[in-house]
């Protein structure tokens, strides 16, 4: 839960310059700013998890090594479901983005943090880089023969000039519909977040109702944040084997 001070439910998503600070606070085309701090963040934070988590190796696991392997055997297991043996190589991919949008959701959870993943510019422009990465892979995997991935199997040629464009926009609406599920996902819940909590100090001593039921979205929140980079992780991998299979 971001800012829970501000007066306005969206005033936690505003994007701040924080170098150079700019004229009245503006974010220019080169500015540092608190999307970008916690982005770092999350990617400075992911890379301590895993390298102080696998330093040692141990044969008995600790704590950090176990979460670590986890997170690792939980993504392989994800690809090899879903992709097969071919879909090992892509492991890197899906297991970076995975992590950055779990780490991101999370750190957004903070008091005073910044959740990245609540604008639709940074998961569209994640969105995209999965959208053109598979479609390259089909391109390069099949070539000409990809673009009978817009045909269904066993469909009819009378009925080819309603569906290849039906499948054409449904191909086309990958990305948006991928960026827009997490970006409403967390926009949404942060905000509700931010309404409740702001009845705790109007309402005096039946502010404990409120409390109560921020403190269960909080935690309804936390499984958001996992259910939703899992998501993400999931579709890639459909999207990857759609690239490799075709039909």
């Amino acid at each position: 839960m971001a800012e829970t001070g501000g007066h306005s439910p969206l005033e936690q998503f505003e994007i701040n310059s924080i170098f150079p600070p700019g004229d009245h606070g503006e974010v220019g085309a080169f500015t540092f700013t608190n999307s970008s701090l916690t982005m770092v963040a999350a990617l400075v934070l992911i890379s301590a998890f895993l390298i102080l988590g696998m330093r040692r190796g141990a044969l008995v696991p600790g704590r950090m090594q176990s979460l670590a392997e986890m997170s690792y055997e939980f993504i392989a297991g994800l690809i090899s479901d879903t992709v097969g043996a071919e879909g090992r190589r892509y492991f890197p991919i899906v297991f970076t983005l995975f992590m950055f949008i779990l780490f991101g959701n999370l750190l957004g959870m903070l008091p005073y943090s910044f959740t990245f993943t609540s604008h639709i510019i940074v998961t569209f422009a994640l969105a995209l880089i999965v959208f053109i990465g598979v479609t390259i892979l089909a391109i390069a995997k099949h070539g000409l023969h990809f673009f009978s991935f817009f045909v269904p199997p066993g469909a009819p040629i009378a009925m080819w000039p309603l569906l290849i464009p039906i499948e054409v926009i449904s191909y086309l609406s990958r990305p948006i519909s991928l960026s827009v599920r997490l970006f409403a996902n967390m926009l949404a819940g942060h905000t509700l977040l931010k309404v409740i909590a702001g009845f705790i100090g109007l309402l005096g001593v039946f502010g404990i109702l409120p409390f109560a039921l921020v403190v269960a979205l909080t935690g309804l929140e936390i499984l958001i944040a996992f259910l939703q980079a899992y998501v993400f992780a999931i579709l890639t991998c459909l999207y990857i084997n759609d690239a490799l299979h075709l039909h």
